[in-house]
C-alpha cells in the first residue's frame, strides 16, 4: 500500500463527508464533488490552500502536530479517524531504519494462555492484528466453533466474513458486521504499513471480495473497544452479547476480546447451553479416539 495513495484517499474521502453547513459556511457555487472545497478545508484549519493542497495529495513529510490537529478540526475527524491521520504521518516521516523494524513476537506467552483459560464467566478470545484467532478458553471456542469448521488450520474473522457463505447467517448484521472488519483492518493496517502479513491479507481479500473491494475503498477507520455482538450460532441460536476488548502492553499486536451476557437474560442462559454442549462434544471426541499400547 502506498503512504502517498493512503494520505490522498483518506484525507479526499473525509472532506466529501462534510459540508459547509456542519462547519458553518456559506454554499456558495456549483460543486463538482460533494462536501468541502480544499480552499474551505485550508481557512478552517488555518493553513494556505497550497500547503493544504500539497498534504491531500499525499506528501505529509514534516507537518506539524499543530497542523494536523487543525486538519482533523476541520475535517471533523472522530477519534479513531485523528489517530489513523497521525498514523499516517509517522509513516510518511518514518526513517528507512524505523520502517524496517521487525513486528512483535510470534509466539504467546504461557502465562497469558493460563490467563485466557481462566475466565470461566465468558468467551474469551485472544486475537492478532490481522484477525486471526489465536488462543479461545473452551467457551470462546464453543462460541465461534463456525469459524474453526470454516478454517481449521488458521481460524481468522476477515475471511470467514467475507469468504464464507455460511458467516451470513452466523452474523444476522452481516453488513454492519463486515463495515466493522474492513474498518478495524484499516485502522491496524495504519499503525503497521510496513507489516507484510497484513499488506497480503488486504490484497487476498481485496482480489476474492467484490463486498471487500468496496468497503476498503471507503477508507473508514474505527477503533475496536467495546460493544455488542449479535450472533445466530448453529447450536443454541442468536445471542446478544457484550464485548470489551483488553489491551496487552507485554504483548504486542494482540488483544483479548471478553464476550459476556447479561446475568439472567435469555443469551445468559444460552452461554450455558454452549458450554454444556462443547464439553459434550470435548467427551464424545475423548472417548472416539483410540488408545495406543505401550
Amino acid at each position: 500500500m502506498s503512504t502517498t495513495n493512503e494520505v490522498r484517499d483518506f484525507l479526499m474521502t473525509r472532506r466529501a463527508k462534510v459540508t459547509p453547513a456542519m462547519v458553518g459556511l456559506p454554499d456558495v457555487g456549483s460543486r463538482r464533488v460533494p462536501g468541502l472545497r480544499r480552499g474551505e478545508v485550508a481557512i478552517l484549519a488555518g493553513v494556505s490552500v497550497e500547503y493544504y493542497t500539497k498534504l491531500e495529495r499525499g506528501d505529509l513529510r514534516g507537518v506539524s502536530d499543530e497542523v494536523l490537529e487543525a486538519i482533523a478540526s476541520a475535517l471533523r475527524l472522530d477519534e479513531a479517524e485523528r489517530a489513523h491521520l497521525f498514523d499516517l504521518a509517522r509513516t510518511a516521516n518514518a526513517s528507512t531504519r524505523a520502517r524496517r523494524k521487525p513486528g512483535g513476537p510470534a509466539g504467546v506467552r504461557p502465562s497469558l494462555l493460563h490467563l485466557v483459560e481462566s475466565i470461566t464467566a465468558g468467551a474469551a478470545v485472544l486475537g492478532n492484528l490481522r484477525g486471526d484467532i489465536v488462543a479461545t478458553n473452551e467457551l470462546g471456542r464453543a462460541l465461534y466453533d463456525p469459524v474453526y469448521r470454516s478454517q481449521p488450520e488458521r481460524p481468522g474473522y476477515p475471511r470467514f466474513i467475507f469468504f464464507d457463505p455460511a458467516s451470513r447467517d452466523f452474523y444476522p448484521d452481516w453488513d454492519t458486521i463486515a463495515d466493522s472488519s474492513v474498518a478495524s483492518l484499516r485502522t491496524v493496517a495504519g499503525r503497521n504499513p510496513f507489516d507484510k502479513s497484513i499488506t497480503d491479507l488486504v490484497g487476498e481479500l481485496s482480489t476474492r471480495s467484490e463486498e471487500f473491494r468496496t468497503r476498503w475503498a471507503r477508507h473508514d477507520v474505527r477503533l475496536h473497544i467495546e460493544g455488542l455482538k449479535r450472533m445466530r450460532h448453529p447450536v443454541v441460536g442468536l445471542v446478544e452479547l457484550e464485548y470489551n476488548v483488553l489491551g496487552l502492553p507485554a504483548d504486542e499486536g494482540l488483544g483479548l476480546t471478553v464476550y459476556t451476557a447479561t446475568p439472567g437474560s435469555d443469551s445468559a442462559e444460552k452461554l450455558a447451553l454452549l458450554a454444556s454442549w462443547w464439553a459434550s462434544e470435548q467427551e464424545a471426541a475423548a472417548q472416539a479416539t483410540p488408545i495406543s499400547e505401550g
